[in-house]
């Protein structure tokens, strides 16, 4: 090999080595018009620009999942099989939440019509889910399980979604406070000697949000051991925090799993936050599992973000371009393993200018 072809390889090499020090990872969804060749070209292209894995969703589709699994692996991408959890619609009616009013998420869901969630401690629910998710194991090239959803409804909203409900919440409120069907107050009134529905304010007991927290992490923990005795893994999309956010959001004590990846939901405008909170929250996320756990920093990305400054809906916001050097810097900073992109599909042409460019200067 002459001298000008190995400092040509050389330099090839070390460039890769460069860009594989943040691995990139996509959030994206199987949609009206997606074909096995659509899914080819959008995984090669995103593959040109860091991406490493895709944490792709086609619900409980095996046939769709197979089809999405072998083409990221005949592109050497990582594969989860990512699929909302306890969010599902049209299931036995006896299977939902119930708030403190004595309604049924199933009937009168909390902020929209599809928040309907199911209870983590029916134990018929379980066995629904854990054989859904065992069906997806099930394909040879899916990687990991990933969980999304994975929690109560949300008793408090991020700061940056009240306007768009109407909303102030800085205290729990009793028709996103779940859950209070017989089940789960008999059992914590057997548990603590506590009748929870005859509590004058149950938002202030804190054995009562841990009796929820516990409930959660139960069935994450009895899933991620069933997963794993099939030789699959299982990642997690999370709240921020858990501290700061998801245990008081959502019930999320997210700490205390035994998944093997966590994929933080950072989304810095639902919380009215800067691009820098980003590598702040991941400091204390990274902390949280004492660097036992990989955590991959997900990123919300502004498609239409020349026209942010008149966008009110956080979930029509995100990163601009101009932010994502300083979110992907601050993420890695922190600890994390590297991160993820909700979604690809909102990466304008400038936003993968601006993450080819951080990735290439780490």
């Amino acid at each position: 090999m002459n001298r000008k072809i190995f400092t040509l390889l050389t330099l090839f090499l070390w460039a890769g080595a460069l860009q594989a020090e943040i691995p990139v990872y996509v959030w994206q969804s199987w949609g009206r018009n997606t074909t096995e060749s659509s899914l080819k070209d959008e995984f090669t292209k995103w593959k040109k620009h860091g991406v490493v894995g895709v944490c792709f969703s086609a619900g409980f589709d095996v046939e769709k999942t197979a089809i999405a699994a072998k083409t990221a692996k005949s592109l050497g991408l990582e594969y989860h099989a990512w699929v909302p959890c306890m969010m599902q619609s049209g299931l036995d009616s006896t299977w939902y939440t119930v708030n403190r009013l004595g309604e049924s998420s199933y009937s009168d869901p909390a902020y929209v019509p599809y928040y309907k969630f199911l209870d983590p401690r029916n134990e018929e629910v379980q066995a629904f889910l854990i054989g859904k998710y065992l069906e997806l194991a099930a394909i040879p090239e899916v990687d990991y399980i990933q969980l999304d959803f994975i929690r109560y409804a949300d008793v408090i909203l991020g700061r940056g979604l009240w306007d768009k409900y109407g909303l102030v919440m800085h205290e729990e409120y009793p028709k996103a406070d779940y859950c209070y069907c017989d089940d789960c107050v008999n059992a914590f009134k057997s548990q603590t000697g506590i009748d929870i529905r005859r509590v004058k304010d149950p938002s202030k007991n804190k054995k009562w949000a841990q009796f929820r927290c516990d409930a959660v992490t139960s069935f994450v923990n009895k899933l991620t051991e069933v997963v794993h005795a099939k030789g699959k893994k299982v990642s997690a999309d999370v709240f921020p925090g858990p501290r700061s956010y998801a245990v008081k959001m959502v019930r999320q004590e997210w700490d205390k799993w035994k998944v093997d990846a966590f994929f933080p939901m950072n989304y810095n405008d639902f919380y009215v936050e800067g691009a820098a909170w980003v590598g702040k929250v991941t400091r204390e996320e990274v902390k949280s599992v004492k660097g036992k756990v990989p955590v991959y920093s997900g990123l919300f990305i502004c498609r239409d973000w020349r026209k942010k400054e008149q966008i009110i809906d956080p979930e029509g916001s995100g990163l601009l371009p101009s932010e994502i050097a300083e979110a992907v810097k601050g993420s890695m900073k922190a600890g994390a393993k590297g991160v993820c992109l909700f979604t690809p599909h909102s990466m304008t042409e400038e936003h993968w200018e601006a993450l080819d460019k951080v990735l290439s200067e780490q």
